[in-house]
């Protein structure tokens, strides 16, 4: 059977430092923020799960739709023998890229979850007894990601549309730091969710089910139970919105009343107005053109550009130059 390595590049106590950093920055700036990735522990990632099978929300089947379509062109364009995947969770999704790299030699799974990529791990190369795999506890959205010495070409992915939850200047920054680690011809998969009619877009950051509503204020828990403040979950109601100026979705959490939320690990007691909104996450919408522009601004060259039957999702292909 195939090795299967784990490198931990963050300090083990980074995931709380990183929590409490992101808390004391958040709720005392204005307005006030909370990252989404604080939405993932096991909980939130359970109901992350559920609101994949939702049918308001598209963009996990139609990515999945892509992918089985055109897996074989993206082996055929790169000829990838390592393939990286940041953000790669249960690996679920990769395993349509794996069958069709039939020259690949290693993968790269990077995540902070070290639980996540053990189970994933194990399970593909029990799979697939070919296969390196090198999984990395890495924060990949951290610039100095250091990849482990692998065969070329590389193939990096970063899929699910993820990349909208970085605002624009975060985005630019993320693509330099990835470009940083291609060599000429490797290449970058994109997923990019893309705009469309306001109806479906807030329909599926706000299903019908209060999967989505539920899953937002699992922030809050999280919170609760790492930092123990005393956030009353029923005190805040589920926002989403479309803005149209920077085509990116919002959600948010309103505070049905004015309250004060006391933080003891940080000492901290915020403040809520009435109606006060805490902004949980941004979701940005793309163009074509649009991802373009900010691939080429980061040396990289858009090649190829497949979308979902509809036209809802892309699946961008780009060449480091």
């Amino acid at each position: 059977m195939s090795p299967f390595h784990v490198t931990r590049t963050l300090p083990e106590d980074a995931t709380d430092a990183a929590l409490r950093a992101d808390v004391l920055r958040g709720l005392t700036r204005s307005p006030k923020t909370l990252p989404p990735k604080w939405f993932y522990d096991a909980h939130g990632s359970d109901l992350f799960e559920k609101i994949t099978e939702l049918p308001e929300y598209y963009p996990t089947r139609a990515e999945r739709e892509i992918l089985i379509a055109r897996s074989g062109d993206i082996a055929s364009a790169t000829g990838a023998r390592t393939l990286v995947e940041l953000g790669s969770g249960s690996s679920e999704k990769t395993r349509y890229l794996l069958d069709a790299l039939t020259d690949l030699h290693t993968y790269v799974p990077v995540d902070v979850s070290e639980s996540a990529l053990t189970q994933a791990g194990h399970a593909l190369i029990a799979e697939r007894p070919g296969l390196d795999v090198h999984a990395l506890i890495a924060d990949f959205t951290d610039d100095g990601l250091v990849l482990p010495d692998t065969p070329g070409p590389r193939l990096v992915a970063f899929l699910g549309g993820t990349i909208g939850n970085l605002l624009p200047a975060e985005r630019a920054s993320f693509l330099t730091s990835v470009r940083s680690l291609l060599a000429p011809g490797d290449a970058l998969l994109l997923g990019t969710d893309l705009v469309k009619d306001e109806s479906v877009l807030v329909a599926a950051y706000d299903d019908a089910a209060g999967v989505t509503a539920e899953f937002n204020k699992n922030v809050l828990a999280v919170v609760n139970r790492e930092l123990g403040a005393d956030f009353d979950l029923g005190a805040f109601a589920h926002v989403a919105l479309w803005d149209a100026e920077n085509e990116w979705i919002e959600m948010r959490l309103r505070a049905r009343t004015a309250q004060t939320v006391k933080i003891p690990v940080l000492d901290l007691a915020v403040d809520f107005a009435d109606g006060e909104e805490l902004r949980t996450e941004v979701s940005a919408k793309f163009r074509e053109e649009g991802v373009r522009h900010e691939l080429a601004d980061a040396g990289l060259e858009l090649a190829h550009w497949w979308t979902d039957a509809e036209g809802r999702f892309a699946l961008s292909l780009s060449v480091a130059r």
